[in-house]
């Protein structure tokens, strides 16, 4: 079980990276995952990300207060408008739904966490 958990947890360095270079996709979220991962895995790339400069706090934070930074939570909500805006133009009725209904319910979830 300990080789599933690291191999889920090298993907999902591998999703945080491409997160990174693709504004649309999440990189914190990933890393999250990873943490938790390597918590079952491998505590040294557990403590890498704990200690990173830039993504460490965020993943500290999380663990701590369950607590979501403001700036994530806006650009959570940019990205899903610009989702939910090509929906409704790439999408023929009723498809366009799917993601708005998706963007509200996880939006939803977003806001009502702490602040970081």
């Amino acid at each position: 079980m300990r080789r599933v958990y690291l191999i889920a947890g090298m993907t999902s360095v591998v999703l945080g990276v491409i997160g990174i270079l693709l504004p649309i996709m999440p990189t914190v979220p990933f890393l999250i995952l990873a943490a938790w991962c390597f918590g079952k895995s491998n505590p040294a790339f557990e403590q890498r990300l704990l200690n990173h400069p830039r993504y460490g706090p965020h993943i500290r934070v999380w663990r701590e207060r369950r607590a979501i930074a403001r700036i994530g939570k806006v650009g959570s909500t940019i990205a899903f408008a610009g989702s939910i805006a090509m929906g409704f133009y790439f999408l023929t009725w009723p498809w366009p739904l799917f993601p708005a209904a998706i963007a509200v319910i996880v939006l939803s979830w977003i806001w009502t966490r702490p602040d970081a």
